[in-house]
């Protein structure tokens, strides 16, 4: 379908995002289209328009010189303008961008390996200092050195007058949106440049954006959220984006609501852990100059919505002009592009509470708040106005009648092509049809849900993936590490899934023990190399660990694990356990972790040198401690963080309120390649301004 999209803010039509960006360098040449806020504060970059489209026009020139229309390019920049300038060079050339992020230690490494494969790139673009960086990197991935690497930041932008436009059709592919989380299966989703177009057009109706808009985004660029959202959308309607890493937020969020309130932005969204974030994170002091009144649309989406999140946050930051009337509630995934339902202007959210029980059996029963035993789920507003969703039988492929819950099906000019060089698993997903009355194709998506009253409710999900934090995990992946991580631990009979704790999503652990190894077991040494595999390779906090008895864990008849039952069973306290473990809150951590501290300054007079590093360790250790609710005694020295779960979402956190205790900065990298804890704090004293530790303390 070659369908040709009109922007709402002028009468001009683009059937592609070339024509889109040529027609703002024309007509808004000299306009601020992107703004990048570096971790240091105050500094910031521009690029207008017309840079934006020179530095495109100039890449694109190049990259036509060394390949052929329809390859596959590899984009892996740090956040900043260089990916924004890289993503349109490469649509200028008729070639298909592949967005990532620029690798940083090992663990990334095999990923983007293997989606080099899958996609048969040939070409890796990045800029100057981070190809600098992947060198030593590339001899722990010999399989990327074959890739040709080019630093774009460096090519002449003199070039840029040999561009020459062409047609491109509205139905090839712009990129590819690699599916997260999965190590060893990424699938890249196929989105044209006309499902780009139509979704920007329903976000711009749906979430209102307009000319006179301001966008502030942290949204990392390689994820289809940040993609639509932070870059595609402002062009779109021609509007300013003030951009930062999602580092820089995560570090310290105040900057996210702190660039709202300085540069009067109108929208800015993230998933839901980043409104729990400000709210724990961000402390009084620093809420004083804030002023959200202008912020119009605030979406929360890529992840459940809970209700218990839009509360906090807005009692944290009403004072400072924020409003209930703000949140815009979605639901999407990057093979509909991004957007399939999200509430619209003037829609409060929406707050329905069930019977649990009836909900369990795909029932929906209303109920009211102090009843017990109910659920209260929060509406993902109503469908876009493009798109067809249905709720679906997945025993019959029928439509489930109103009231029940079932999978959610979509279709529309949104929904992506396919999966890049997977035809089966492309019909499977892309191409099914109601039984009934033989409608479709639809996109089957996997999850769970209902409509009531025109808007959708999303209740969980029929495949087993496992989204924590925003990000997508794939539980046979977690699975394969840690039936290697020890040698008692049986191939094939663990599984993997999340169950809701605390209003968080948690990772669970079950595996069984080889039938040899259960008298000899040392069943901590176990869960030990459990947890720290899957911190090193998942970056992922492990909730709990349980170790099964041979030929006890549930299997279907064909001999495949049934993780849903799993999840049941354990639940139900009903598995067949030799030894758990999980997480342990206590109440005097902080404490504990204080009195440390005091015992430390009380010596500070002897040996000043040694007392800091010995400070800067009980602090490190108190806050490990208060964040994995584990005992102080837990807390091993000589342990790195990875042991501790710690993925670079943690990470930067930690570093953001180390940095607000010791009054300076310090430089990201100690704490992702320190060996241990004892070898941070080491290197932390032994920076020039160590010696403010003294005086934070005294």
């Amino acid at each position: 379908m070659n369908q040709v999209i009109t922007t709402i803010t002028n009468s001009n039509s683009f059937s592609n995002l070339v024509e889109l960006l040529r027609y703002r360098a024309l007509h808004q040449s000299n306009q601020t289209a992107f703004t990048f806020l570096q971790d240091e504060e105050g500094l910031e970059s521009t690029l207008t328009y017309q840079q934006l489209d020179a530095k495109a026009r100039s890449i694109a020139v190049y990259l036509q010189n060394i390949s052929t229309p329809g390859e596959r390019i590899l984009l892996l920049y740090p956040p900043g303008l260089d990916y924004i300038a890289a993503f349109f060079g490469c649509l200028y050339a008729e070639l298909i961008a592949i967005p990532l992020y620029a690798p940083r230690n090992n663990r990334k490494m095999s990923r983007i390996q293997s989606i080099m494969e899958d996609s048969q790139a040939q070409i890796a673009l990045t800029n100057n200092q981070s190809l600098i960086n992947v060198q030593t990197l590339l001899n722990h991935a010999p399989d990327l050195k074959k890739l040709q690497w080019l630093a774009t930041d460096k090519i002449d932008e003199n070039l840029a007058e040999q561009w020459e436009s062409k047609s491109v059709s509205s139905v090839s592919i712009a990129y590819l949106q690699y599916t997260s989380g999965s190590t060893s299966t990424p699938k890249g989703v196929m989105i044209s440049h006309e499902n780009a177009l139509c979704n920007s057009a329903e976000i711009a109706i749906s979430w209102t954006t307009g000319p006179d808009s301001i966008l502030v985004s942290w949204l990392p660029h390689f994820h289809d959220f940040g993609q639509i959202y932070g870059v595609i959308q402002p062009i779109y309607n021609g509007f300013p984006c003030i951009f930062m890493s999602p580092a820089s937020f995560t570090q310290k969020p105040i900057r996210w609501l702190k660039a709202i309130s300085d540069y009067k932005a109108t929208h800015s969204g993230a998933p839901n852990f980043a409104y729990d974030l400000c709210t724990d994170k961000i402390k009084l002091e620093q809420r004083e100059n804030l002023d959200l009144s202008s912020w119009k649309v605030t979406v929360n989406g890529a992840e459940p919505v809970r209700k218990q999140t839009l509360e906090k946050f807005y009692q944290a930051f009403a004072p400072y002009g924020f409003r209930w009337s703000t949140f815009y509630l979605g639901y999407g995934l990057a093979e509909a592009t991004l957007k399939v339902s999200s509430a619209k202007k003037n829609d409060l959210p929406t707050i329905l509470t069930v019977q649990a029980d009836s909900l369990a059996k795909n029932l929906v029963v209303e109920a009211s708040e102090d009843e017990q035993f109910v659920k209260t789920l929060v509406g993902c507003g109503s469908i876009v106005s493009n798109a067809k969703v249905v709720i679906v039988d997945t025993e019959s492929l029928t439509q489930s009648p109103s009231g029940q819950v079932g999978e959610i099906w979509v279709s529309g000019p949104s929904i992506a092509q396919g999966y890049w060089g997977r035809l089966e698993e492309t019909q499977r997903t892309f191409g099914a049809y109601l039984t009934d009355n033989g409608e479709g194709p639809f996109l089957r998506t996997g999850d769970l849900g209902f409509v009531k009253d025109g808007e959708l409710f999303i209740t969980g999900r029929i495949k087993d993936l496992i989204v924590i934090r925003g990000s997508n995990h794939y539980p046979q992946d977690i699975e394969l590490t840690v039936e290697q991580s020890h040698p008692s631990l049986r191939s094939g009979y663990s599984a993997v899934f999340s169950i809701d704790e605390s209003e968080q999503e948690r990772l669970v652990i079950v595996c069984e023990i080889e039938r040899s190894y259960l008298r000899k077991l040392d069943a901590d040494e176990v869960i030990q190399a459990i947890r720290k595999a899957v911190s090193k390779e998942h970056e992922l906090e492990v909730y709990a660990v349980l170790l099964l008895k041979t030929a006890s864990i549930p299997k279907t008849s064909s001999g495949k694990i049934q993780r849903q039952a799993c999840r049941t069973q354990f639940l139900n306290n009903q598995l067949d356990v030799i030894q758990e473990w999980k997480d342990k809150s206590n109440e005097q951590l902080i404490n504990e972790g204080m009195s440390l501290m005091q015992r430390q300054q009380t010596a500070m007079q002897n040996n000043l040198s040694n007392i800091i590093k010995l400070g800067i360790q009980d602090w490190l250790i108190s806050w490990i401690a208060k964040e994995r609710n584990l005992e102080i005694k837990e807390i091993y020295p000589n342990q790195s963080l990875t042991y501790y779960g710690f993925s670079s979402l943690d990470s930067m956190n930690l570093l953001g309120d180390l940095e607000n205790w010791l009054g300076y900065s310090i430089v990201p990298d100690w704490l992702w390649d320190s060996p241990s804890i004892d070898a941070l704090a080491n290197q932390i004293s032994q920076s020039q301004n160590a010696v403010s530790v003294a005086k934070v303390s005294s």
